[in-house]
């Protein structure tokens, strides 16, 4: 099937918004990175469970084939999805095969896959040095599309600090491949300046997994805070989002990714920021200061000073919240 007739069964898609909002919510293990870390998929799948989450997305912690049948068969049992997550092939492919052999006996519904591991601002100083790690990660991409269009099952590339909407939109096109698309994170785009709704309309078609997330702001010095909240306690319209993504692709799972962290800093004020947007002007910067100025949260939330035991449980219960405001 190609791209354009899987999208030709928006048809198919709910029919109203309030209906497309009820569509069921699965958890990210990156949900829990800062205190708990899960370190084993078949436990997360069950505490998932136990939380009432649809399904997971989370690396395999083992390939061993009784491990993965078990974990095939409780997800069945529980009614789960599985969403693997995996490093994208840095030369040969064999490591990445393997994992993709074991997402399939596993019974995964996709793999997701990301291209930078830190934050584009952060990582790089000059735009050549930019565009050399561009060439190597098209290239890793390339890799692990030859290996999935032949397994036949879908790769989903997060937009992870690192792409923006249209960049990735692009390389999708470049791609055209019915296996290969986006993991849309609701989020991490506003890191890069991009209009949160547009990089929704923009890479909805290409969504093949998600990471969806409410998000707070808050003013600094050299430009502004981001922080992942509570679902519909931030500035971004989750009903207009989920419905978006509902319409376009109404097979992708939602899954959430509610990190509890202190903010992020975007420091969009500062020379380095701008040193990989060469043809980026300063009307973007005015438009999402404008968003700023209108949608400032209050004081964002931070863990500083909480101990392990206190972070453990601030993890789960902004989880547990997501989860009941999306219900």
């Amino acid at each position: 099937m190609t791209r354009r007739g899987f999208i030709g069964t928006v048809a198919a898609a709910v029919p109203g918004l309030a209906a497309q909002h009820q569509m069921p919510l699965g958890i990210a293990s990156t949900c829990f990175m800062t205190a708990r870390r899960p370190t084993d998929t078949l436990a997360f799948l069950e505490y998932a469970h136990s939380l009432g989450a649809a399904g997971i997305q989370m690396n395999l912690t083992s390939t061993d084939a009784a491990y993965i049948r078990k974990l095939r068969d409780t997800a069945e049992r529980h009614s789960m999805y599985v969403e693997t997550m995996a490093p994208l092939p840095s030369g040969d492919t064999a490591t990445f095969e393997r994992h993709v052999s074991a997402a399939i006996d596993a019974g995964a519904v996709a793999i997701r896959v990301g291209c930078l591991s830190g934050r584009r601002y952060e990582n790089f100083s000059s735009y050549d040095d930019w565009k050399s790690w561009v060439e190597k990660a098209q290239d890793s991409v390339f890799r692990a599309v030859s290996v999935v269009e032949k397994r036949r099952i879908p790769m989903a590339l997060e937009n992870h600090k690192d792409w923006t909407a249209a960049e990735l939109a692009s390389l999708m096109k470049r791609i055209s491949s019915e296996y290969a698309g986006v993991c849309l994170d609701t989020g991490n785009n506003i890191s890069l300046l991009d209009d949160p709704y547009e990089v929704v309309e923009t890479l909805a078609p290409y969504t093949l997994a998600t990471h969806v997330k409410d998000m707070g702001l808050a003013r600094s010095p050299d430009g502004f805070l981001l922080s992942e909240v509570v679902w519909g306690k931030g500035v971004l319209d989750m009903k207009r989002i989920v419905g978006a993504i509902a319409a376009a692709r109404p097979r992708t799972k939602l899954t959430l990714e509610m990190i509890t962290r202190n903010p992020l800093s975007v420091p969009c004020l500062t020379t380095k920021y701008w040193a990989t947007f060469p043809d980026r002007s300063g009307a973007v910067l005015a438009r999402m200061f404008t968003f700023l100025r209108q949608h400032e949260s209050g004081p964002l939330p931070s863990v500083d000073g909480l101990t392990l035991d206190q972070l453990i449980e601030r993890e789960e219960l902004n989880v547990k919240q997501c989860l009941a405001a999306h219900a």
